[in-house]
């Protein structure tokens, strides 16, 4: 039963980090951000902490790529929810190269890996502070 609590905890915790730390980078990257930015942000915070401690042997690289790849999966959802069907015009990347329904680019795609690397610090970082790996 504890071992749960403390799952359930680290969870929440990753999902509040997630959600504050993307607003910060939006806010600090285009002077604004959207609510549903803290969620998207919470909920792929917890999925790179899911990757990066489902394959602890695995190379960097490949939890990068795989983070990188959940991120946009989940970009995608969001957008397409957010922005296209409840019209909110959070983003847009139609004015970016190699767009899909102006909700996702390959630019920030490449972005979404780099950007897994420090995500996995702070999943290590939360972790340790709930007595995990």
């Amino acid at each position: 039963m504890w071992d749960m609590a403390k799952r359930i905890a680290r969870t929440v915790s990753l999902f509040l980090a997630g959600g504050y730390l993307y607003g910060l980078v939006e806010i600090l990257y285009r002077g604004r951000t959207h609510p549903s930015m803290f969620l998207l942000g919470g909920v792929c915070l917890v999925c790179i902490g899911g990757v990066r401690r489902a394959w602890p042997g695995a190379p960097l690289a490949k939890k990068m790529l795989v983070s990188g790849a959940l991120i946009t999966a989940a970009e995608l959802l969001c957008g397409i929810v957010v922005n296209v069907i409840l019209d909110m015009g959070v983003w847009n990347y139609s004015d970016v190269p190699f767009n899909l329904l102006g909700q996702i680019c390959l630019p920030f795609s490449a972005a979404w890996c780099l950007v897994a690397l420090p995500a996995m610090w702070v999943d290590k970082l939360v972790c340790a502070a709930h007595g995990a790996h």
